[in-house]
Formats: C-alpha cells, sequence, structure tokens
C-alpha cells in the first residue's frame, strides 16, 4: 500500500510502498477513506517534537474496517470507524470514570505484548504510527480501544475531522468550559479547532463570541461560524478590542489555540469577572507564560479568575464521537464548511504549504474504496 512516510525533521512527505502486518490481539485494520491534514502533524515533521523518526503521520482518520485481530470485541468487520487522537488505557481509575483524556497510561495498548515489534515497515526498516495511528496511509492499524464506530450515512470526510478538531474544539466548550446560554466566549485562533469552539458556543447560547486572527479569510469563516464580532489582531490591540466589544465587561470565557504565550496573555487580559482562559494550542518546549505579575498584586484573586490547560477537549470520545455525528446529519454542526478540499496522497505537501498560509480551514485526503 501506499503511505506519506516522514525520514527525518524537516523533510517533504514521501510517497512511498508500505508493508503493513495482519492484525493481532486487539488490533483493528482500517482501510483509510479520509485523513484530515492536522497542523500537530506538520509541526511534528518539522520540529520533531521528540518522536522517533521515520514515521507515518496522520491522526484524524475515518474509515472501513477490513479485518480485526482475535481478541477484538467493540469492533467488526464492515464498520464505519472514526479514530481518536488518544489511546486510553481503558483500565486506570480516569478511563474508568470516563474520563479518558486524563487516562494515567496512554499509549500502553498502542500494540499489544503478543504483537510483532515492528507493524509497519517499507524496504529501508520499520516505519513508526504517530499516536498509535498513522493515517496518512491507505489503510491503518489501530487498537480497538482508539476507534469509535458510526452511522455508515455520514461522510467520511467530515467524519475524519471529527477525531480530533471537533472533539478538541467543541470539547472545549461543552466539557471543560460548559458554557451556558447568555456567557460571552472569545476565540483566539479561527482554525479548524477555533472554528468548531465558535459554533458550539453558538450552540450552547452564547450570547457574544468574539474570533480573533491575523487573517481575513479566516475571520470571514468565524462569522460565517456564528462569531457576532472578529477582531484583526494584526491591525489593533485584541485586548482593547475585546474590552470595547464587551463594553469594558471582559468575557466569561476564553479559549487560546495558539501556542504562543503573548496570545495566552492577552487571553487572561480580557476575562470579566469569574472569567477562565483555555490553553488549548501546544506552545514549544521551554516558552513562558507570564499570567501575573506577582500572585497576590493581580486582579486573578479578588476577580476569582483562573486559567486551565486543556487536552482533547477533556473529551469521552467514546460519547463524544457519536454525538457530533448526531448532530451534523440533524444538520446542527456544520462540518462542510469546515472541509476546504479534499485531495489527493499525493498531494500532501502542497496542501501543508496551503494550510501554513492559511488559505484552508481543513484539507481532507481521501482514498477510494479498495477493490
Amino acid at each position: 500500500m501506499r503511505a506519506a512516510v516522514t525520514r527525518g525533521i524537516g523533510q517533504a512527505f514521501e510517497i512511498a510502498d508500505v508493508t503493513l502486518s495482519p492484525p493481532e490481539g486487539r488490533e483493528v485494520l482500517v482501510e483509510v477513506r479520509a485523513s484530515g491534514l492536522c497542523h500537530s502533524d506538520i509541526t511534528v515533521a518539522q520540529k520533531g517534537m521528540g518522536v522517533p523518526m521515520p514515521i507515518v503521520l496522520g491522526h484524524e482518520i475515518a474509515g472501513v474496517v477490513k479485518a480485526v485481530g482475535p481478541l477484538v470485541t467493540r469492533i467488526k468487520i464492515g464498520d464505519h470507524v472514526v479514530a481518536a487522537a488518544l489511546q486510553p488505557c481503558g483500565q486506570c481509575p480516569a478511563c474508568l470514570r470516563g474520563n479518558l483524556n486524563a487516562c494515567s497510561n496512554p499509549g500502553a495498548l498502542d500494540r499489544d505484548a503478543s504483537a510483532s515489534e515492528c507493524r509497519l515497515h517499507d524496504d529501508c526498516g520499520c516505519l513508526g504510527q504517530l499516536q498509535g495511528l498513522g493515517g496518512f496511509a491507505e489503510q491503518a492499524l489501530i487498537h480497538e480501544n482508539q476507534l469509535v464506530s458510526i452511522d455508515k450515512a455520514m461522510p467520511f470526510p467530515q467524519a475524519s475531522i471529527i477525531g480530533c478538531a471537533v472533539v478538541t474544539g467543541c470539547g472545549a466548550v461543552f466539557n471543560a468550559a460548559k458554557v451556558a446560554p447568555g456567557q460571552s466566549v472569545v476565540v483566539f485562533g479561527c482554525g479548524g479547532v477555533g472554528l468548531n469552539a465558535i459554533q458550539a458556543a453558538k450552540l450552547a447560547g452564547a450570547t457574544r463570541i468574539i474570533g480573533v486572527d491575523i487573517q481575513q479569510a479566516k475571520l470571514d469563516l468565524a462569522t460565517k461560524f456564528g462569531a457576532t464580532d472578529v477582531i484583526d489582531s494584526s491591525a489593533a490591540n485584541p485586548v482593547d478590542a475585546v474590552r470595547a466589544a464587551t463594553g469594558g465587561a471582559g468575557v466569561d470565557h476564553a479559549f487560546v489555540m495558539i501556542g504562543v504565550p503573548a496570545v495566552a496573555e492577552s487571553a487572561m487580559a480580557v476575562l470579566g469577572f469569574g472569567g477562565t482562559a483555555y490553553l488549548i494550542g501546544g506552545m514549544s518546549p521551554g516558552a513562558e507564560l507570564k499570567l501575573l505579575p506577582s500572585p497576590m498584586d493581580s486582579a486573578l484573586l479578588p476577580l476569582q479568575q483562573g486559567v486551565r490547560g486543556l487536552w482533547l477537549g477533556s473529551s469521552n470520545f467514546y460519547h463524544d464521537i457519536p454525538l457530533y455525528v448526531d448532530l451534523y446529519m440533524r444538520g446542527m454542526l456544520n462540518l462542510d464548511d469546515l472541509v476546504s478540499q479534499t485531495i489527493k496522497l499525493e498531494d500532501i505537501n502542497e496542501a501543508y504549504e496551503t494550510l501554513e498560509h492559511g488559505g484552508v480551514a481543513r484539507s481532507v485526503i481521501t482514498f477510494p474504496a479498495a477493490d
């Protein structure tokens, strides 16, 4: 089969013929039908982030189950599935409570102990699978704990982005912030995750939804997804603009999709009484975040404000992925406008260049059904 292989840091994706082993234990062989291009994948490709290479990246996957290992119980051949960008162990206290995103042993079941060490390889040797997935390929071998069966009427391109962009953005609003009707929200960064936070805030009943970005195309999308106000932070001070939009009161919830300390600091500066800033975009190692001049002389304590880091929208994806599929099928969740373009596997390098320049919300690789 074909896959887009990342050979080393800073190298372009290479389309190569690779071999995937048959499923063992609780592994599931998925025929990939759609794979979204998330910014975190290109970050790994360009910066490494401590990930061993060579590797097949790609973690926004939707496809059809073609084979299962002998110990698989939850997933059946023929199921349409979405993969989650998380490998819960299913056994720790957090998993047993349904807090899969807080799993204390993530990745423990990436491969069963009985499985062969190298499950994906090419002529040059063994290839890794990012987060146990490796979706930039025609097939992927995935642990059943990481898969959710979905309605077969759900289109694959829209389904693929649910496992990361949707659960992260919508989950931040629904699960973590629990945005209530009448509250105010600001979203810093109106890419795929940010747009989902905006439309989730609209669904939750927020009456003031502010989108902040430096690219007009993304601000236009923010308005389409439900933003009541948009701010071009390349032309205006975002703190002053958000304060002005809220009559000086500040916001109840600030969602930070960009891993830049200055943006997080701006988010803290626009909070109103009891407001919370949610840090979602990953920051580079060594980044320093200054939120307070000192613990006691800031407004954080008397105004009862807070800052919280989030991972995958605090989601229980066994519950949340089917929920978002249902909301889409009922016309309540806009995923069609998130899929800016569908591409072939061999166009992945050009598509990521477009993403880097802010030209799209999401590009999705699509694969034809196997004969």
